[in-house]
């Protein structure tokens, strides 16, 4: 069966990053196809008999951009195996990108009157306003902080997910950089033991045996992973019944390094029965190096 991943989001987000993993994955990929097309294209991948596809499409084609979410609703009414992944960033981060790429905003002509050149903050602005609708109903990874290692390998484990049930992610975070774009619950640990103040155990992760034993020995740590898993296992069937494909819980401690990464690691072995589960560490951990 024909599987399309379809990438779309903020200019600056990371979506040639994720095209070109795609496009080495073995998909072929389109980049900027008109939203008129979309349909047809997979009509012919599908009469081609090609198993995989990926398609960028983003505000390049601002005219269309409306007519996107009910062309996906269509395609997936008709059985199309259809991935939607909306890539963001918070606007710091993209106008850092595009002062370091000198790149201009594609929207940039758009909104240019009277000879005037509009601000990148104006394009920004505009850019998240048409685009709104299709984040609020899709998978959303904020790429703010991840380095190109880092989303390429989640996006190789989201496309590989089963799609028969809601995706269920549980991601760590730091709360000194904000807290992610993408999370649906977020739960903030910083009220438990930090383990940074043990210098043996500074600079370990909360993956390693010793940042474990530590946390473990406190009844209020299990207290809090027991609080959290009841309360997912509790809401998530009825996040499934809301037809919600996805559902991103972030767990979130002061450096991201040890406490939400401990506690997102026990979740995942709570819930190791559960299929399709992605777990992810924002804090690049030492293992996650590209």
């Amino acid at each position: 069966m024909l599987r399309v991943v379809l990438i779309t989001g903020i200019s600056g987000s990371g979506k040639s990053v994720a095209l070109r993993l795609l496009e080495d994955s073995g998909y072929t990929c389109v980049d900027n196809l008109p939203v008129r097309f979309l349909a047809d294209f997979i009509a012919s991948a599908r009469a081609d008999r090609m198993e995989r596809v990926a398609i960028a499409i983003d505000v390049r084609s601002p005219g269309e951009l409306a007519e996107l979410p009910a062309a996906i609703n269509t395609l997936r009414n008709v059985g199309t195996s259809l991935r939607v992944v909306f890539l963001d960033a918070n606007t710091d981060t993209l106008v850092q990108r595009y002062s370091e790429s000198r790149r201009r905003h594609p929207l940039t002509e758009r909104l240019q009157r009277n000879g005037k050149t509009p601000s990148l903050l104006d394009c920004i602005e505009l850019e998240r306003e048409l685009l709104a609708p299709l984040r609020d109903q899709e998978h959303v990874i904020d790429t703010s902080s991840l380095t190109p290692g880092q989303l390429r390998a989640w996006i190789r484990d989201l496309v590989q997910a089963d799609r028969q049930a809601i995706l269920l992610t549980f991601e760590s975070f730091a709360f000194k950089r904000g807290v992610p774009r993408d999370a649906d619950l977020v739960f903030d640990v910083r009220c438990l033991p930090n383990p940074y103040y043990d210098p043996a155990l500074r600079p370990l992760t909360g993956r390693d045996a010793p940042v474990a034993a530590y946390l473990a020995s406190f009844e209020a740590v299990g207290q809090m992973i027991d609080d959290i898993s009841g309360f997912i296992e509790k809401w998530l069937p009825r996040y499934a019944q809301d037809t919600r494909s996805y559902l991103t819980v972030a767990i979130g401690c002061t450096g991201g390094q040890h406490r939400s990464v401990y506690i997102v690691e026990q979740l995942k072995e709570r819930f190791s029965n559960y299929s399709p589960l992605l777990v992810r560490h924002r804090t690049q951990l030492p293992e996650e190096h590209a």
